[in-house]
């Protein structure tokens, strides 16, 4: 019997791992001699470093950089030796995360530490960079990354001009000498789940904007400066990826990296699952176990049930899912690999019980699920 467990984190909870190892756990209670391959799992978003290196034997490295209001932060970002890869979370150096809700401000938060930790994977002699652009604070178009970079964004005095996306409106000239010309040798890939484009109804300020603590009138005004920001940037590097799908993601961070970096749009589950070696794991599977902390049709967007299901499914092999919650919608995802889908709690409870009790909801349940199985397979 050989099962694969591909779980991603339980946010506020456990993560990838710790959910793979409880899982496990439940499975051995009722299976001991099942072979049982662990495979945590990410989405581009929070945990992907984590799960990459788990799996890949990497090295978690940590370099200082600016976070986005200015503030010097501690960030991890990881490493693989072998294949010269770095893995960046660009919510280590610019995420909401690091902003506590009454001072987040999307008009002055700032992708420069993300730009940072590019330059600290290049002096580690970097040949591809993974940039995970989930759970961001800013909206300013990943100029401030650029400028981490070498890049001058220069006003018409000839200053340079201020951190944020609202500052681009005063955008006069952007100056490409001292771009960091190794960036040229490195192939970026991003991991995300976002197809927006950077500006209009449906953009990086519109939609994501509000979030990050833009007020309804700052709103305009953002998606006014980051069209402006995209039109010097069409000019001076002759070609115009604004409009494209992606290019709005992470306040648009997305548009930078494809327009500068020349970088390639993955879903993020995709790219976990192609350095975990998730597909070579699945091969002659007799089940897949997969799960998130909210299982319901936003999860057809690509995040890790989903994707898993599609490797399994390419396999033959059956998927169930193990979630801390099942939300409206998630009966969507039978027409897609998966074949059972459960809630981690066995009764009426909080979310905080259920989050400290996360490990045993989670062995308890696998457990029932492997005895269920038992009887299939007699």
């Amino acid at each position: 019997m050989k099962i694969v467990i591909a779980p991603d984190s339980f946010k506020d909870s456990l993560s990838a791992q710790g959910v793979a190892d409880a899982i496990a756990l439940g499975f051995a209670d009722v299976w001991p001699d099942a072979q049982l391959l662990k495979c945590p799992m990410a989405d581009g978003g929070e945990g992907t470093v984590e799960s990459i290196l788990a799996a890949c034997e990497g090295e978690l490295r940590r370099t200082n950089v600016r976070g986005p209001l200015g503030a010097t932060v501690n960030a991890a970002w990881g490493w693989l030796p072998h294949n010269h890869t770095a893995i960046i979370e660009m919510a280590e150096a610019s995420g909401l995360q690091l902003v506590p809700p009454g001072k987040r401000d999307a008009c002055v938060s700032s992708t420069f530490g993300t730009g940072e930790l590019i330059r600290a994977a290049l002096d580690a002699g970097a040949q591809r960079v993974i940039l995970a652009i989930g759970g961001s604070a800013t909206n300013d178009g990943g100029a401030g990354a650029m400028q981490a970079l070498g890049i001058k964004l220069l006003d018409a005095q000839g200053q340079t001009v201020a951190p944020g996306g609202l500052a681009l409106a005063q955008l006069d000239r952007i100056d490409l000498s001292d771009f960091d010309p190794r960036l040229a040798e490195v192939r970026f890939d991003i991991a995300a789940d976002v197809n927006n484009p950077l500006c209009g109804p449906h953009g990086a300020s519109a939609i994501f904007g509000p979030q990050k603590g833009a007020l309804p009138e700052q709103v305009q005004q953002l998606d006014n400066a980051l069209g402006h920001f995209a039109d010097l940037c069409a000019h001076a590097l002759g070609h115009d990826v604004k409009d494209e799908p992606g290019s709005g993601a992470a306040g648009g961070l997305g548009f930078a990296a494809k327009a500068f970096l020349g970088a390639q749009f993955q879903a993020g589950v995709e790219v976990v699952a192609e350095l975990v070696g998730l597909a070579e794991a699945v091969q002659g599977a007799d089940l897949v176990i997969t799960g998130e902390g909210r299982f319901d049709a936003q999860t057809l967007r690509g995040k890790t049930p989903f994707g898993v299901a599609r490797i399994a499914w390419q396999h033959g092999v059956p998927v169930i899912v193990i979630a801390g919650t099942l939300g409206e919608g998630y009966q969507a995802l039978y027409e897609h690999g998966i074949d059972a889908a459960f809630a981690l709690a066995s009764g009426p409870m909080t979310l905080e019980q259920a989050c400290a009790e996360a490990p045993r909801l989670l062995r308890d349940r696998a457990s029932d699920i492997a005895r269920v199985w038992r009887i299939a397979k007699a």
